[in-house]
């Protein structure tokens, strides 16, 4: 299998209310279609190791590479492309708009990224949502849907612009169990069939475990990989 990502000695501190190192030598590497969670306690720095990689918090030592580019100290105009090309966004608040419709919801990273016209943006969008057995909602305002019905509207605007990786930050941690599930073989299903490869942070165990492999934090260094 060939590396999507390699981190390399990564480190991060925290400076306020006083100098904290929050990050310690941080090393490892996630292959193509390799389905991946992270874990720890509250405090075990694995969100904030998550928002390294995604190349949304830029202020570390170390290098990380992502499909054989350098994203270490690049532009945050660069690296907004960059993330809007490679990299999909499925938080545990999901972020919809509320007063959209879901497949406008799912439509925006598309429109953002412009390389397609509005029609086939707005087709692409409804293959994602029947892809995430949403196509029946597609017109229904995001706010008017379940919690569940939503984290998978969310997934498929995670999935528009069809990223190499897909980043998750507690996706499951507002879902009741059967949604939580759904959520679980959504991703699966991505990585063995679609070949995505997801990185999620999880306090979920039943939902780690499942998972290809675990990452493990401990106070801000990696236990287990």
């Amino acid at each position: 299998m060939s590396e999507i990502l390699q981190a390399a000695h990564l480190n991060k501190y925290f400076y306020e209310p006083e100098a904290f190192q929050v990050l310690h030598d941080i090393s490892f590497s996630v292959d193509k279609g390799e389905f991946v969670t992270m874990v720890g306690k509250s405090g075990s720095g694995k969100s904030t190791l998550l928002y390294l990689i995604s190349t949304l918090d830029t202020d570390y030592e170390g290098t990380i590479i992502i499909n054989n580019i350098r994203v270490t100290g690049q532009s945050q105009n660069a690296l907004s492309k960059f993330r809007n090309e490679n990299i999909g966004f499925v938080f545990q608040f999901h972020f919809l708009l509320p007063e959209f419709s879901a497949i406008e919801n799912v439509m925006l990273p598309a429109l953002k990224l412009g390389k397609y016209s509005r029609d086939k943006i707005e087709n692409l969008a409804m293959e994602k949502l029947r892809q995430m057995d949403m196509h029946s909602f597609a017109q229904k305002p995001s706010g008017k849907l379940s919690g569940g019905q939503q984290q998978r509207v969310a997934i498929a605007r995670a999935l528009i612009n069809d990223p190499l990786i897909i980043m998750a930050d507690e996706p499951t941690g507002n879902l009741d169990s059967s949604n939580s599930k759904i959520v679980f073989d959504i991703f699966q299903d991505l990585s063995k069939n679609k070949g995505n490869t997801i990185i999620a942070v999880t306090h979920d165990t039943d939902f780690a475990r499942r998972a290809d492999r675990i990452i493990e934090l401990v106070d801000g260094r990696l236990a287990h990989t």
